[in-house]
């Protein structure tokens, strides 16, 4: 393909609006808004056409806003109405069977779906959207529909628990494209808002290295953080005369052990290990640390690389063989968990 060929992304939105999302109604139209701004800024600074289709679902599914240039594009307050079960399954297959008709001439066009949902599918089987109205036909529609995306397609799903996760998994969604959110609370939504931007930016950064699709818009694992995609990143390994790496034998704070290791502590030279789910605030650095060489990466090609966007996101340590996600500190007592690495900066 000539390099002179635009990027084009189709980024959907497809919104659960069954009577159970009433409670947040007014923040799910804040919080498409703020994606949508987002989308804009990111499109105009990354020279990535962008167009925006919306979708809410209850009884039936319904395409609000189609293929609109990002730049162009309303708010959802006036198109976002609430009331109804949930057609899950219709809405994931009417949506994707829609934009699959959008004309890809003349351009490198990707496609990113999120589906927002607070509840599990109930009503797919009497949807007149829906291909059939036998249930366990509507799963495995939806699964060989996933299965047979082109490489420039990525499906994306936020459910509010665990069944959920079950339920979505079954019906064929990569485990990594599903991610969980708090669906009691307007902070639950906003936290799922963070989520879908961080993985916006992956996908737009990725895009700008020629990355068409992925599998994996929710993870720090071996699919999104590999040599591939480091080196996709731009990421350039430190010189090694400039860090050491200490084993942490016991839980201890992080100035305690740099000290009785020898070292002095200066504020921002040392990163922990991540080793649970945690936000991580906007000025905080990322360090890369690929297992077999001791090799380490940083810089803010490293935040680009698992997606943070430029501000606090929760990022969880997904199983990665050949790779461990260091996160700078900033406070002198955080707590060290024993049996991991500490990345000291010299």
């Amino acid at each position: 393909m000539s390099g002179s060929q635009n990027y084009i992304n189709h980024v959907a939105l497809v919104l659960d609006a069954s009577s159970s999302m009433s409670h947040l109604s007014g923040k799910v139209v804040e919080v498409a808004d703020q994606q949508i701004e987002y989308l804009a800024r990111r499109s105009r600074e990354l020279d990535q056409e962008t167009r925006v289709t919306v979708y809410v679902f209850a009884d039936k599914v319904e395409c609000v806003i189609y293929d609109k240039d990002v730049l162009r594009m309303p708010s959802l307050k006036q198109l976002y109405q609430v009331g109804g079960m949930t057609a899950l399954l219709a809405a994931a297959l009417k949506s994707q069977g829609e934009l699959a008709q959008t004309a890809q001439l003349y351009g490198d066009h990707s496609f990113l779906t999120f589906v927002l949902t607070d509840g599990q599918e109930n009503a797919s089987h009497r949807c007149a959207d829906a291909p059939t109205q036998d249930p366990r036909e509507l799963v495995k529609a939806v699964s060989q529909m996933i299965a047979t995306q082109h490489d420039n397609w990525t499906l994306a799903v936020l459910v509010p628990d665990q069944m959920g996760k079950r339920e979505a998994m079954q019906c064929g969604f990569p485990k990594d494209n599903i991610a969980i959110w708090d669906a009691t609370s307007t902070r639950g939504l906003e936290e799922a808002g963070q989520v879908i931007q961080q993985a916006t930016e992956n996908f737009m950064m990725g895009r700008a290295q020629g990355i068409r699709g992925s599998r994996a818009v929710f993870s720090t694992g071996a699919d999104a953080v590999n040599k591939d995609t480091i080196k996709a990143a731009g990421l350039t390994p430190v010189d090694p005369s400039a860090y050491q790496l200490i084993p942490v034998a016991r839980d201890a704070g992080i100035r305690e052990w740099v000290v009785e290791c020898g070292h002095t502590y200066r504020t921002g030279c040392a990163f922990y290990q991540l080793s649970k789910p945690e936000k991580i605030q906007a000025r905080k650095q990322i360090a890369v640390l690929e297992k077999k060489t001791d090799r380490v990466y940083t810089g803010p090609e490293a935040r680009a690389l698992l997606g943070l966007p430029d501000t606090e996101a929760r990022v969880k340590p997904d199983h990665n063989d050949d790779f461990t996600i260091f996160v700078q500190s900033t406070s002198v007592n955080r707590k060290l968990v024993a049996h991991t690495r500490l990345l000291l900066m010299l």
